[in-house]
């Protein structure tokens, strides 16, 4: 990535970003980005990660439990899928993600909270964190 052309929020943006969603994901992100998306993943990475996630007010662990609380609440799925493997990068620990997810049943409602569990098993499944889901009945 040539980052000669970006601002120092778009460079500090991507360096958080990468150590949060993983560095291949990232790299990924760019790479398939075309005419139409590459505006879209700088803004990203300049104003959600450069501008907000390098703040010094709240550690990364705590901005990771508030994006999975909003990602759930909003029913996104795929957002929630792809923090709930940033929020283990930053420590939210399975027994977090649980207490975050009932939080969010309660303010944003059962339907939201259950797909978050959905996803939340799927995720901590796959990082070896809890068993594997049941079968479908």
């Amino acid at each position: 990535m040539d980052f000669t052309k970006h601002s120092d929020k778009f460079r500090d943006g991507y360096e958080v970003r990468s150590e949060v969603l993983g560095a291949d994901y990232v790299a990924e992100r760019f790479a398939q980005a075309d005419a139409f998306t590459i505006d879209l993943q700088e803004f990203l990475t300049e104003h959600a990660w450069g501008a907000v996630w390098t703040r010094p007010g709240l550690e990364r662990k705590t901005r990771s439990m508030l994006v999975l609380a909003m990602t759930a609440a909003l029913n996104r799925p795929h957002e929630l899928e792809i923090h709930l493997r940033g929020a283990l990068h930053n420590g939210v620990t399975a027994d977090e993600i649980k207490e975050v997810l009932l939080q969010v049943a309660v303010y944003a409602g059962a339907p939201a909270c259950l797909d978050g569990f959905r996803v939340a098993r799927k995720v901590l499944s796959e990082a070896g964190l809890i068993g594997a889901p049941a079968a479908p009945g």
